[in-house]
């Protein structure tokens, strides 16, 4: 005989965080926050040229859909009725690129992920546009000229793919990131789905102008970007559409946040100065302005945080950016092999509880925050005949917390109140070694949820608050606090502070490696602009190939 229907459970939203690496379908209830049930599907990443990144859009159209039916199994399983799903949120990886059909519905090319570089040349040619003395491009934005943000992809499309090209001449092209790619089709798509997106996801284009919170005429004839392609901007907590198919058919979409801003939102990070990291594919470091615009003088981005209702003030963050956090663990285990799992590296790690003098230089997409050198590329250095994989695995560990060291020393110099200590989210913080060895660089505690899926979160607090929807509070008496596990220092400042000044010498070392013409080509045969990473790995397979990577003692 059946159970039930479970009757501890109150009314649910649902959450899809479409990330660089997966995608996943998560359910929340919407009074107690409590993480019922979801579903994780993992995107491929094609590398078609030396830098360039690229997904499949109709691969991350599908794995929504899949991962939406197979929790809704799962509900079901639980007894649960799925019409008890009163809303879902949309969290996306910002920047992507997507140039679609409207008539058609089909992608006209590959999604460019936010990690690729093959833009550089466009970005030294439109600096060269921009006045000395008026850099009307940041002053709007918020951001620095680079290959990061949507814009001057969009433009190397449009120099570059004829079927865009024509697209747009016939009126039929449109542009998004991948939050708008999924709106339109999840609201029917070329049958009359929505094309929006978000202020946050807007604030990424470098299209958007974060003060007047429109699209601006003049960033529009500077990138040569015609405007009738851009979606409709929106708040992050409004109903956009209904799902036209699946098993939530019907349910509106009403929330919808970039990532970060999404993590931030999940943090309750409502007030002026309360800040979060959130340890992804990349690694991103938020701090709340509250209503004003504070302007980096150290490397940092200022962007929208948030905007939750269509009547609700606009309240900026500070942000510092790093390209490869997560994305370094996927490196060792996909490209060298040294692990099986991603959960491997913290076991080799706690082996050896050190480097051994060996430092790991990520900038496998140049170096973001606060550097902005795209032609730095990743290095390891300090290697020596002693070196081991356990060693590279807790290099590559320490890599990720010194770079979140760096953007915190720049973030507490911008506001000028250093943080106490810092909340921390996202998959990589479930490695204990990782997150004591964060507290040890920062020599400040780190704090982090039990309740892992912050970002998820995030957005179904959106979607559960928005009007119409109305069942998930955001008044702060209301909100569910998490138990959280904290991570004290465990080393003296003097030796987190040699550690990092070693740090700080090998990240010059990496810089000035790949000349414009090569990152354009992609062709690995130029010298000048050969990847360090082949160097590496050379002398590596010397070094320990058939000894460690087989597993030989």
């Amino acid at each position: 005989m059946a159970a039930s229907k479970r009757t501890d459970v109150g009314l649910l939203v649902g959450a899809v965080d479409q990330g660089t690496s997966s995608t996943r379908f998560l359910v929340f209830d919407s009074k107690t926050a409590e993480l019922l049930c979801h579903h994780q599907v993992e995107i491929k990443q094609e590398f078609p040229k030396e830098g360039w990144v690229e997904e499949n859009p109709k691969e991350i159209l599908l794995s929504v859909y899949e991962c939406i039916d197979k929790a809704c199994e799962k509900l079901q399983r639980f007894n649960i009725d799925l019409s008890d799903v009163k809303a879902i949120g949309i969290t996306n990886q910002r920047e992507t690129t997507v140039v679609w059909d409207r008539v058609t519905g089909e992608p006209l090319y590959n999604a460019v992920v936010w990690l690729d570089l093959r833009t550089q040349s466009t970005v030294e040619n439109l600096s060269k546009r921009i006045p000395v003395n008026n850099n009307f491009v940041k002053t709007k934005t918020g951001l620095p000229l680079s290959t990061y943000f949507s814009a001057v992809k969009l433009r190397w499309l449009l120099d570059n793919v004829e079927s865009i090209q024509k697209a747009v001449e016939e009126g039929r092209a449109l542009f998004g990131t991948v939050d708008s790619w999924l709106i339109w089709n999840l609201t029917g798509g070329a049958e009359g789905g929505v094309h929006c997106t978000d202020v946050t996801n807007a604030s990424r284009t470098m299209l958007f102008n974060i003060h007047s919170l429109k699209w601006d005429k003049e960033l529009c004839e500077f990138f040569q970007i015609p405007m009738n392609i851009l979606p409709n901007v929106r708040s992050c907590s409004e109903i956009y559409g209904l799902m036209k198919a699946g098993a939530l058919e019907g349910v509106p979409i009403s929330g919808c946040l970039g990532d970060q801003s999404a993590a931030l939102v999940g943090q309750m990070c409502f007030q002026d100065g309360q800040a979060k990291n959130t340890y992804g594919t990349g690694c991103f470091l938020l701090c709340n302005t509250g209503r004003k615009c504070v302007f980096s003088e150290h490397g940092l981005l200022t962007t929208v945080g948030y905007k939750l209702g269509r009547n609700k003030p606009v309240c900026y963050a500070l942000e510092g950016s790093v390209a490869i956090a997560g994305a370094l663990v996927r490196w060792l285990r996909d490209n060298l092999g040294i692990i099986s799992s991603s959960e491997e590296i913290e076991k080799l790690a706690k082996e050896v509880g050190t480097s051994y003098g060996c430092y790991f230089i990520p900038a496998f997409s140049g170096l973001y925050a606060p550097y902005w050198d795209p032609s730095a590329r990743g290095i390891i250095c300090g290697l020596t005949q002693f070196t081991n994989k356990c060693h590279l695995a807790f290099a590559a560990l320490e890599a990720v917390c010194f770079q979140t060291r760096e953007i915190l020393d720049a973030m507490n110099r911008d506001c000028g109140i250093p943080l106490s200590h810092l909340q921390v989210d996202g998959g990589m913080t479930n490695n204990k070694v990782l997150m004591q060895l964060q507290a040890d660089i920062l020599c400040i505690p780190v704090v982090k949820p039990t309740m892992p899926e912050i970002t998820a979160l995030g957005a179904a607090m959106a979607a559960g608050a928005a009007e119409g929807v109305g069942v998930w509070s955001l008044d702060p008496e209301d909100l569910t606090a998490f138990i959280e596990e904290r991570f004290e220092p465990q080393i003296n400042a003097e030796e987190s502070e040699v550690r990092y000044s070693i740090w700080k010498k090998a990240v010059t070392k990496s810089m000035g490696w790949v000349t414009t013409e090569a990152s354009e080509s992609g062709d690995p045969s130029i010298f000048s602009s050969l990847p360090l990473g082949f160097f590496v790995v050379s002398s590596m397979v010397m070094l320990i190939g058939a000894r460690y990577i087989s597993g030989i003692p």
